[in-house]
């Protein structure tokens, strides 16, 4: 397969406009598919946000490509190459619009699903065709994080891997393959192993909330994002990591259920900015301060990074 012509997005929630954005920046024409037509109104803007963000990047712009909306399956499948659905995460709604996707496309059109961790294998099994779908796991906000994980099931082809592969390089982003699929796949079990950790030592009383953010911050995101895990383990010398973790692996946090902190904050509908509080207050004006200050900052630093 060569790099798609026409590729549908089906979902217009946190993810799909800037997907699409990336996609038709790429010179592919685009879909952005919702059942609701206002959200197909509130994607519009998204969409027009995005599209200045990756004029701040200085993404080339491909030329050819196009966006346009539906509320019709029918219609927003109609002479697709490939697919990208990015409905709400559950299993059952996945299972159910991938079925009605495979009524309206041929055998040959490619299937991906943007979950972050649902297995590709249960998504995939009762349909005609489990060999054309694949995991296509774009990072949030998908228009600045440049790396997509490739997850197959078991039924996954080669084929639609590497279909999978060439749609995501043809876009400028990296892919990262994984070689079976696991639940939460690969970016967020790193992340939600992080998140654990740091919540544990919080929960225990061993540090403040500002105090874990700046030590996370400076003394591992900062170095991480120019020296990967396994590069770094080289660098550090395999010896003296065998020692740090011979003693330090045992007293790490092995929870198997939620934070303390997490918990008795969601008891309290503290659920974060969508509250204006959570961990932290917010005022509309500090929300929309602080976005803008993270959207730059991840501006400057995928820059830097790929310079």
């Amino acid at each position: 397969m060569s790099k798609p012509r026409n590729v549908a997005v089906m979902g217009t929630g946190t993810m799909g406009p800037g997907m699409g954005a990336v996609l038709a920046r790429a010179g592919m024409n685009v879909r952005l598919y919702d059942t609701r037509s206002e959200a197909i109104e509130a994607a519009k803007g998204m969409y027009e946000v995005a599209w200045g963000v990756l004029d701040k990047l200085e993404t080339p712009d491909q030329g050819g490509g196009s966006v346009s909306y539906a509320t019709d399956v029918a219609e927003a499948l109609d002479g697709v190459d490939a697919v990208v659905e990015a409905v709400p995460e559950k299993l059952e709604l996945k299972k159910q619009v991938f079925a009605e996707y495979e009524q309206h496309v041929g055998p040959e059109v490619l299937l991906a699903s943007n979950t972050s961790g649902i297995p590709i294998t249960k998504i995939a099994e009762d349909l005609e065709h489990p060999e054309r779908v694949v995991g296509t796991h774009w990072s949030n906000p998908p228009h600045l994080i440049p790396m997509i994980e490739v997850i197959p099931g078991e039924k996954t082809s080669q084929s639609t891997i590497d279909a999978a592969v060439e749609m995501i390089e043809a876009v400028g982003y990296v892919p990262s393959r994984l070689k079976k699929e696991v639940p939460g796949f690969v970016e967020n079990r790193i992340l939600y192993a992080i998140m654990r950790e740091c919540l544990a030592l919080v929960d225990a009383g061993v540090v403040d909330l500002d105090e874990l953010d700046t030590n996370v911050k400076w003394g591992i995101g900062y170095k991480l994002a120019v020296i990967p895990p396994m590069q770094l383990l080289d660098m550090a010398g395999l010896d003296i990591y065998s020692a740090v973790a011979g003693y330090l692996n045992q007293d790490l946090s092995t929870e198997k259920g939620l934070s303390t902190t997490i918990s008795d904050l969601v008891a309290q509908g503290r659920l974060g900015m969508k509250t204006k509080g959570g961990i932290f207050d917010y005022t509309d004006e500090q929300i929309a301060e602080l976005r803008a200050q993270r959207f730059g900052g991840l501006v400057k630093v995928r820059k830097a990074l790929s310079s």
